[in-house]
Formats: structure tokens, C-alpha cells, sequence
């Protein structure tokens, strides 16, 4: 007993407490510096992205051609402006006439909308429900969170753009800086790892692409056949947000099924049906499709990624909580259900 006490209240029992006193500050510390700085690593994930796009259209461009890799990397990047630009030209006008129809008649499309809900009594409840002081200021305080930013909406879009063309022209020596911050007994690991997020990065990119595209097609088609005036700037907007999962679907139907109550409750429930079709085609044969190669993200943790994060960073949470997730759950395949699964 007397030894015990002896070990207990010797030297090198303070320094144990000492060092696991230092381990959970250092956690501690660590938890609220990602916390501080969540927004910015967002940003870096969005300037990977853009990084990823690239690479993976050069990579393509190499395969077809058999042109060296700096050559493919040039026509990538400067290619893809081209064609943006290209579009912004061809099309530009007309998406800016239509924007500017959408927001002149945006107020009077809202009063329509609740002098038709206000003609039976559910719809009055709706609406008083709706306008009350209450659900305005929640509803004021969601869109504030969810347009908040890190710098500002220029700031963010400019750090994006930037750490995307650096990661564009050298890769590799990111790579490299990360893997040598790994215990050296782990870098070839590292470097495995950080690959397969790569490789799967950018497969989910390309499919994700895929699925906007055909998105912007199908309501396109749809739009016209209903008969809706402001259908190529909707259907932009459709394609766009289709990018956000659970969320982007439903911010772009808002728009269209209240431009569709100018021509009546018809066209407006004919839209509605229009943009529930396209998704249950796009949810459930398109991305899945596209997408059969990649790790399987429950529906359910994207949800919950984007509800947890939306918070803290307002929209870049919803926007990017899919390939933050991806990468979480490629980390924790390759670093433990892997590793676990050979020693068993």
C-alpha cells in the first residue's frame, strides 16, 4: 500500500499527468481551431473541386489524344472557359431577361398566390400561418444563415477560384506536402489513401455533372410543353441547384410553381408534378447509374452532414456536405474497416 502511494505521488507520475493533461488541450485546442476555421477548409474542398474538374477533363483529353499532360491541361481550363463564356454570350441575354421578368413579377406571382390559397380554409390558415410576425422572422433568419460567408460572397468565390488553378497546376506538390506531415512507416499509405479520395472525387464530380445536365434538359422539355414563359432560366436553376442534395430540388420548384400560378393553380400543379418526376427520375435510375462504381452514401448522413454544418458555414454546408461525407467515409474504409477486416 505504502509502494502504491509512493508510485502514485512520485515524479513519474506527474509527468503522466502532465503529458495526458497536454494530449486533451492539445484536442481541445485542435477541435475549436477546425471549429474557427471550418469555413475556410469549405472553401479549400470547393477549390479541390474545381481542381479535380480540371484534372479529370485533361486526363480525358490525354487518353483521346495521346498529347502531353500540359497541353491537355491547358485546353482543359482554358477550353472550359471558352465554352462558359461561349454560353454566357449565345445565351446570356435571354437568361438576363428572363432573371429580370422573374424578379419584376416575383411580388405580384406571391400576392396570386395567396389570394388563390386564401379562397377555401385550409389555404387561409397557410397563409396566415405563414405571414405571421413569428414564422417571418425564422424564415428571415434561415436566409441569413444560409447566405452567410466566410469573406464574403466575392472573397469566397475568389479563394475558390484561385486554390482551384493552384491545385490545377501542381498537384503533386500538395500531395507531397501532405503525405510528409504522416509518420514516415505511413506515408505509402498516405499517399494510397489521399489517391482513392482523388479517384472517387472525381468520379462522383463527373456524375454529378451528368445528372445537372440531364436535370436542365428534362425541365427544359417539360417547361416548354406546359407553356411556361420563363422555362430556360427555371430550368437553369433546376440544373444548378440539383447540385444540392435534399434541399436544391425544392429551392428551384419554389420559383417555377409560383410563375406557374400567374397562369392559374393548373399550370402551377402541372409544374409541381413536372419537378417531382424529374427527380424521382434523377434520384433513382440517373445517379444511381452514374454513380454504381462510388461509395454508397446513405441518403440519411448527407441529411445530416448538411443539417449539422449548415449552421456553422449557412450554404457551402448544404452545397458541399456530399463530398465532405465521402471523404469521411472513404477515411474511415481505408483507415480502419480495411486494416481491421485483414487482421480478423
Amino acid at each position: 500500500m505504502e509502494n502504491e502511494n509512493l508510485q502514485q505521488s512520485g515524479p513519474g507520475y506527474t509527468n503522466r499527468v502532465w503529458i495526458k493533461g497536454g494530449i486533451y488541450s492539445l484536442i481541445v485546442v485542435l477541435l475549436l481551431l477546425i471549429k474557427a476555421t471550418f469555413g475556410v477548409l469549405l472553401l479549400i474542398l470547393a477549390g479541390t473541386l474545381i481542381a479535380v474538374f480540371f484534372q479529370g477533363l485533361s486526363g480525358l483529353i490525354c487518353r483521346k489524344t495521346k498529347w502531353k499532360s500540359g497541353i491537355c491541361l491547358t485546353i482543359s481550363v482554358v477550353g472550359t472557359l471558352l465554352i462558359i463564356s461561349a454560353l454566357v454570350w449565345l445565351i446570356g441575354s435571354k437568361i438576363a431577361n428572363q432573371a429580370s421578368q422573374l424578379t419584376d413579377t416575383l411580388p405580384q406571382t406571391i400576392e396570386k398566390a395567396k389570394a388563390t390559397l386564401s379562397q377555401n380554409a385550409i389555404g387561409k390558415k397557410i397563409v396566415e400561418k405563414a405571414t405571421a410576425p413569428g414564422t417571418m422572422q425564422k424564415a428571415q433568419a434561415v436566409a441569413q444563415s444560409f447566405f452567410k460567408t466566410t469573406f464574403g460572397v466575392f472573397g469566397d468565390l475568389y479563394s475558390i477560384l484561385f486554390i482551384g488553378i493552384f491545385l490545377t497546376v501542381s498537384p503533386q506538390i500538395y500531395k507531397s506536402g501532405m503525405v510528409q506531415l504522416i509518420p514516415k512507416k505511413h506515408q505509402k499509405k498516405g499517399g494510397e489513401v489521399l489517391d482513392n479520395i482523388g479517384n472517387n472525387l472525381k468520379k462522383w464530380l463527373k456524375g454529378k455533372i451528368f445528372a445537372m445536365f440531364i436535370v436542365f434538359v428534362l425541365t427544359s422539355i417539360g417547361l416548354l410543353i406546359i407553356g411556361v414563359p420563363l422555362w430556360l432560366v427555371l430550368a437553369l436553376i433546376a440544373g444548378l441547384l440539383n447540385f444540392i442534395p435534399n434541399f436544391g430540388p425544392l429551392l428551384a420548384m419554389l420559383p417555377a410553381v409560383l410563375v406557374g400560378l400567374l397562369q392559374g393553380v393548373d399550370t402551377a400543379l402541372y409544374i409541381a408534378g413536372l419537378y417531382l418526376l424529374v427527380q424521382l427520375l434523377e434520384s433513382n435510375f440517373i445517379t444511381p447509374t452514374v454513380q454504381q462504381k462510388l461509395v454508397s452514401i446513405p441518403p440519411a448522413l448527407i441529411l445530416i452532414a448538411q443539417l449539422i454544418i449548415s449552421p456553422l458555414t449557412g450554404g457551402w454546408g448544404l452545397v458541399l456536405a456530399t463530398p465532405l461525407m465521402l471523404i469521411v467515409m472513404l477515411l474511415v474504409q481505408d483507415l480502419y474497416i480495411k486494416p481491421r477486416d485483414k487482421k480478423q
